[in-house]
């Protein structure tokens, strides 16, 4: 019995540390009301926003409108609802882009759309005019770059399209690359 009572204080000892840690696991590591934050503060809401960001040469480059915006002081980040995102082109249609919702980073760069995101150009020279009808899409307003990995239809006046995953340079010459499961309806001109 001797010989066995080292293994068997070892196999306590184990067995005492093991529960320990499945019971450290279980338990929050900071007290339930300083994990929970609190309504975010905002500082400030815009309703009917309509602002244009124009290029050095004096073009418009980019138009923003929204039916409310709402910037956050904790984080600076703001959020708007019914965003519709007009991308310029020169000679050729702007892009439009329309959300139900957005969220911007604090610097701008960074606009993540969601719900039903609708991207619509009109005809022009030998283009036809195009719709996409996605969710969730990650716009980079600075670059001309939207992308998404949800399914996302395309359509032209004949055409149809439908991809999971799309990304889309949208200064000219603007193209769009689809990313899997890509099936398409083409009619020969």
């Amino acid at each position: 019995m001797r010989r066995y009572r080292p293994t068997l204080a070892l196999i306590l000892i184990a067995a005492a540390v093991f529960s320990w840690w499945l019971v450290d696991r279980q338990q929050p590591t900071e007290p339930a009301h300083l994990s929970q934050q609190g309504p975010r503060e905002i500082d400030y809401t815009v309703t009917g926003l309509d602002v244009t960001r124009m290029t050095e040469a004096g073009q418009p480059a980019h138009r923003l409108r929204a039916t409310v915006l709402r910037h956050f002081n904790d984080d600076e980040t703001t959020e708007l609802e019914r965003p519709q995102l007009t991308v310029f082109q020169g000679e050729q249609p702007p892009w439009e882009i329309d959300a139900e919702r957005a969220w911007m980073s604090a610097d701008g760069s960074l606009v993540l759309l969601s719900g039903e995101v609708v991207v619509t150009r009109a005809a022009h020279a030998n283009s036809p005019p195009v719709r996409m009808v996605t969710r969730e899409m990650r716009v980079q307003p600075r670059q001309d770059y939207a992308e998404t990995d949800e399914k996302v239809r395309v359509e032209t006046d004949t055409d149809t399209l439908d991809a999971v995953g799309m990304q889309a340079w949208l200064r000219p010459p603007s193209r769009l690359k689809f990313l899997s499961q890509v099936k398409g309806y083409y009619v020969p001109r």
